[in-house]
This record gives C-alpha cells, structure tokens and sequence, in this order.
C-alpha cells in the first residue's frame, strides 16, 4: 500500500482581504497568498477579472469552510463607462464590435437609473464563467462562438452616478451575489442608445469586510520577507517562481529571515465571515463533544431554541456551524481547535 504523502504547508487559518492590483487573476492572486503564507489550503471567494482591482477575499485553512457565506454577502464596485463602444467582452480586452457618435448627458443617465434598481433580469457576458452545455462560456466565446446565456434574477441595493463627463461615467454599485458590472455596462448603453463598457473597475468591498480590511501585496511582502515596501522587489521576483518551482524550494532560494508572526497579523479571523449567523457562546466541554460531532444542550437564557443555521464559539473561537433544533445544537460543519 502506498504511503500517503505529507501536507505541504502550515496548518494557518483567517481571511487575507487582498487589495488585487489590476493585470493579476484571481488565481494567480490566490496561488500567492498561499506561498507568502506558505498555507496548506487557500480558496477566494468571488473571482475579480485580471483588468479589476480591489477587494479579494482570500480564505486560508480552516476559513475555506466559511467562503459560501461571503460569497453570498452583498458587493460594492465602482466602475467607469465608456459611452460610444460596445466590445465583445463588455470591458477594455475585447475589439470594438458596435460604435456610435452619440453621447448621454448626465440627466439621460440619472433617469434610467431606476430600471437597473432592485431585482433585475440580467443576462451575463459572452466572456464569462457560466457554464453551457458543461463548458466556460469563456472557452466557447474564445473560439469565436455565440453562446445563449439565459437571463437570471440579480439584485441591485443602489446605483448611484458618483461622476460624469461627455465621454464616461462613473457609477457606484451595491449588490448581491451573480451580479455583473459588465452587463450593466452593456444593457445601460444599448438603453441609452450610444454603446457602452467598463473602462475601470474596482470592488470596494464585500459583506461582511470594509477597506480598513485591505493588505496590499506590497505589506504581504515587507512582513513576509521583514525588508521595507522599496525593499521587496528582490522577494517577489523570488515569489513569482512559484508557478515553475516547489515552495519548500524557493523559500530555501530567500535569503531574508521569515517573520510569520508578522504576516500572520495581517489576517482576519475565520470566525468574522459567520457575523451573519447566531453566535452561541458554549463551555470547553460542549467544545470537545461538538468536535467530535456529538449534539449539545444550549444552555441560557437568550439562547435560541430553533435556527437552521448557527455558529458555535469557546472562548471566543470557532468551533462549528450547526443547526439549533428544540434547543440542541447540531453541529455540521466542524472546525479544528
């Protein structure tokens, strides 16, 4: 029987909320952070396109258990429009494919703003990550076909203009999980009657994190590497290896002493994407019994008897997520102590 191989990596655990330059995936975001943290584990939750900058959350270990509950909290992008073009991906990449000489005026814009407002039906881009037929709508629409992406229900909390000229607008967007910026884009200037797509992008935030959140690759590696930000060029042309190299062997390749206390500080913890469910304080020996996947008693006068969904903590850590049921919690999703 073959031996089962050695994780590679640190058992950390915490949200790492990026501050993605733009020209870097999503992926390639995520394949950083979790060499910076030399972590066993890392996920996102909520891709950004390489031309979009801003708010990444990065789950590292345990927290990866928590993304569906950021991927469903509300989104806040600011986005310019580039009145007068529509392009076959809805944004800079993709060539020109209808053009017009016509542009709105800031009150044409302001009065079409109510119909982009609440729930929606949007249809998303031909170059996005839906899937047809269990292909990438991407994949399909690189080789030059037209694919038929049913509309879906998408829910817009606000849109507000925040800055307007002849040739662009810049807009303010709170919404909900599914939504693309680039078909706003797209359907406001076929509305509008001149063409329009996104010429600047950025995600401000994602429920339940704020900009005070935000590190930037820069911080990761003045505190991974202990050198300053004008310092660290040297460390992240080592970083960049990363894809064609092993990890234990490029970190052997740095030179600079590793200061994971300091890096490690720059994470918030696993416990602050759960915010949005019941918090139920229990005793270290309710802790061990739930680790276990026994139920417990909910003890406490405030204590709720019934929720589908609840988060159990000791001492201020996680310990589960779980169903409450006639004051007994369930625990289903288990995290390590």
């Amino acid at each position: 029987m073959a031996r089962r191989g050695k994780k590679k990596g640190r058992p950390i655990s915490g949200w790492l909320i990026l501050d993605k330059p733009v020209g870097m995936g999503s992926t390639e975001a995520v394949s950083k952070i979790k060499w910076l943290f030399q972590a066993e584990k890392a996920g996102h939750a909520g891709t950004l396109d390489p031309l979009a900058s801003g708010m990444l959350p990065i789950a590292l270990g345990e927290a990866t258990k928590t993304v569906p509950y950021v991927q469903d909290g509300a989104k806040i992008y600011r986005f310019t429009v580039a009145w007068g073009q529509e392009r076959s991906t809805d944004d800079l990449e993709g060539p020109v494919t209808k053009d017009s000489d016509l542009r709105p005026s800031e009150a044409e814009v302001l009065a079409l703003l109510p119909k982009y407002t609440g729930v929606i039906m949007q249809t998303p881009p031909q170059f996005s990550a839906i899937k047809i037929a269990g292909e990438r709508a991407y994949d399909l629409a690189r080789d030059g076909a037209t694919v038929d992406i049913p509309s879906r229900e998408v829910e817009i909390g606000r849109l507000d203009i925040v800055g307007h000229n002849a040739d662009h607008t810049v807009f303010e967007v709170e919404c909900g999980k599914g939504t693309y910026v680039r078909s706003l884009a797209r359907d406001m200037g076929r509305d509008l009657g001149c063409f329009g797509h996104i010429s600047e992008l950025r995600r401000v935030e994602v429920e339940p994190f704020t900009p005070e959140d935000f590190v930037t690759i820069a911080e990761l590696e003045a505190a991974r590497f202990g050198v300053r930000d004008e310092d660290s060029s040297e460390a992240a042309d080592v970083a960049d290896t990363t894809e064609a190299a092993d990890t234990t062997e490029v970190a052997d390749a740095v030179e600079a002493p590793i200061d994971f206390d300091a890096i490690d500080a720059l994470l918030v913890d696993t416990s602050a994407a759960l915010d949005c469910l019941p918090q139920i304080a229990i005793s270290d020996d309710a802790a061990t019994r739930i680790r276990l996947g026994n139920p417990v008693i909910i003890r406490g006068r405030d204590a709720p008897v019934e929720a589908e969904e609840a988060c159990a903590t000791a001492r201020g850590k996680l310990v589960a997520i779980g169903a409450i049921e006639q004051g007994m919690f369930k625990p289903k999703r288990v995290f390590a102590g």
